[in-house]
């Protein structure tokens, strides 16, 4: 399409995807499985798949997490418990501390780290807890913060009191 920003995009793109090595993973760090998924007739896959016990199971046809160029993008998690997938009893403190470790477990699945995290996005069930979530939020990031929004959900899964999801550099 000429003048489309479309071929621009998709060369840049296509410049953007490395190939992955799965052999420079920590199998001792990470559980995770990776299931490329590549263009026909290329050789390079466009995304990985990433699936492990580090987190709780997906409640719907989503993935844990997928890497893609040069990036990790964690779905939203919420306070369940990675072992047994039940929710996490607590204040919006104890169910924060959960979900940051759900993504972090993910991340390092996924070859990645909280250190790399260059976005977040923070549903919450109510405004009010912001600052509870926060205390805990710095535990976990403590400098070099990610760009962040947060929103008041009306409602969240399974009626938890917060979800984050994250993307960060592979």
């Amino acid at each position: 399409m000429p003048g489309s920003i479309i071929p621009v995009f998709l060369r840049s793109f296509e410049r953007a995807i490395q190939p992955h090595d799965e052999t420079e993973r920590d199998p001792a760090k990470a559980s995770g499985k990776v299931r490329p998924t590549a263009i026909p007739g290329r050789e390079v896959p466009v995304k990985d798949v990433i699936t492990t016990d580090l987190g709780p199971k997906a409640i719907g046809p989503y993935s844990q997490a997928v890497r893609a160029s040069g990036l990790v993008f964690v779905s939203g998690q919420i306070a369940l418990d990675p072992r047994t997938q039940l929710l996490v009893s607590g204040d919006i403190m104890a169910q924060t501390e959960c979900v940051l470790e759900n993504v972090k477990g993910i991340l390092e699945a996924a070859g990645s780290s909280l250190n790399k995290v260059v976005r977040t996005t923070v549903f919450l069930a109510d405004m009010n807890e912001f600052a509870s979530m926060n205390e805990v939020y710095t535990r976990y990031f403590r400098r070099d913060f990610p760009a962040r929004s947060t929103v008041q959900a009306a409602r969240l899964p399974r009626d938890v009191r917060v979800e984050i999801d994250a993307i960060a550099l592979a």
